[in-house]
This record gives C-alpha cells, structure tokens and sequence, in this order.
C-alpha cells in the first residue's frame, strides 16, 4: 500500500480507519497496475494519469467514488450531479462494504473511462475513452 494513502487511512478515526484500510486493499488488489497517490488530499488511483476510483472523508462517512461510474448503470452507486460523469457510495460501517460489488465496480472502471486527464485542455469538455 502506498505510504502516504497509509498514513491517510490511519489519521481516520474509528471505524473509518477499517473502511479505508479494506477499500484500498480491494483497490490496490484489482488495479495492481494503477499509480495510487494522495490527490487533492485524498486517495485516488489513476491509469495512464487518469483518475478512476478514490475515497474521502465525510460527514456521513467515507465515500468511494468512480471518476466515470455513471456510465457502469450500477444501482449501487449513486451518480453525481452536474456535468461530469462521477458516481459514489458512502459507507459507515466496514461491514456495508460488498467485496463482489466494489470487484465489479472496479473492473467496470477498466473499461469504461471518461478522460479527466484532459478536461483542461479540452475546456471542460469530457471525452469518452475507448
């Protein structure tokens, strides 16, 4: 596990530390060839300088969230609002957390990716990766 999304998880506080450590692992476990890094102050996983899947700390928990899960049609997931293609799910207990679930996600974050890369450059404009 990266250093730094380590020392993320256990400045969590209780049973945040839990859900941060089984998240990453899950993701670390499926996308052993992603570059993981703390972003924007929170742990996000990237392919080809792509963010796909990452978490943060909330009220409400901690939330898990695919840059392009509004494109899996996953009821699981709840999709984000405005312009962009996110979608995420909150969990406050280690034992919400569906391994066959995040597993599916994940692959599905393989395959369909929206190119956040180069929204700068494309002002905005989100592009679908093949």
């Amino acid at each position: 596990m990266n250093p730094e999304i380590k020392a993320f998880n256990e400045s969590q506080s209780g049973e945040e530390v839990e859900i941060c450590h089984q998240l990453a692992s899950i993701i670390d476990a499926q996308l052993p060839e992603a570059e993981s890094k703390i972003w924007h102050r929170h742990p996000v996983w990237f392919l080809d300088e792509n963010p796909i899947v990452g978490y943060s700390k909330l009220k409400a928990g901690i939330r898990l969230m695919f840059w392009s899960g509004a494109s899996f049609a996953e009821d699981g997931l709840a999709p984000g609002t405005g312009k962009y293609k996110d979608a995420s799910k909150i969990y406050s207990a280690v034992d919400q957390i569906s391994t066959s679930d995040l597993q599916r996600w994940i692959a599905k974050s393989k395959q369909i990716q929206w190119d956040y890369k180069n929204i700068y450059k494309r002002k905005g404009k989100l592009v679908r990766l093949t």
